[in-house]
């Protein structure tokens, strides 16, 4: 399983390093040997070396996003939130929408058959893209309303799954995703394995 989270200047950390976190233990956990089963990698849309944090920490950028069809596009795309309500117009979720780039490029994987996971108003940037429009999906509680009167079907649920479109609600709900996916795609064993080395204990409020 190849997962790419796409980071950008004013990303909440948590949002994007949570998920990370559980991928990366999962992808090491669900092979006997020491290549992986697949890769997990921070993306952004422009070739560059960081990007800035909503809380100031500098994170590396492994590559850019691949084109939906290329041979190295995402199994899963994961898309963190971040200064959504506070409308920062210089580095937040909030300017990416506005800047357009990020929901065009949601859009085109979305239409290519690209699995999407969002994380908190992350899942704003995919209301912006078009692609929660009559979907059950969720966002923080700061941005409910929102997403409910941009044509997404609003559950209140602390992680939302309708097929091809994974979301989660807070911050902190990006790791229940993970371990969501985790699970599905390599088992309880290995999901209950990283839950346990990170010392979280899961919350298994799932819509599906």
């Amino acid at each position: 399983m190849n997962v790419d989270i796409l980071i950008y200047d004013g990303f909440d950390e948590l949002d994007g390093i949570g998920p990370y976190e559980v991928f990366d233990y999962a992808l090491r956990y669900a092979t006997d040997d020491e290549d992986r089963a697949g890769r997990v990698r921070y993306v952004t849309l422009d070739e560059r070396e960081r990007v800035t944090a909503s809380h100031g920490t500098r994170v590396g950028v492994d590559g850019t996003l691949p084109d939906p069809k290329a041979d190295d596009a995402p199994d899963l795309l994961v898309v963190p939130g971040g200064g959504w309500s506070a409308r920062d117009e210089e580095a937040s979720a909030w300017a990416e929408a506005q800047k357009g780039d990020v929901p065009d490029a949601l859009a085109a994987h979305h239409a290519a058959g690209t699995r999407i996971a969002s994380v908190c108003t992350g899942s704003m940037l995919l209301a912006e893209a078009g692609v929660t429009d009559g979907r059950r999906a969720v966002t923080n509680a700061s941005a409910i309303e929102e997403l409910r009167e941009s044509g997404a079907e609003v559950v209140e649920a602390r992680v939302v799954d309708d097929g091809d479109l994974l979301s989660a609600g807070g911050v902190t709900s990006g790791i229940d995703l993970a371990l969501y996916v985790v699970e599905r795609e390599f088992g309880s064993d290995v999901a209950d394995r990283v839950a346990t080395v990170i010392e979280y204990e899961r919350q298994y409020e799932v819509a599906e």
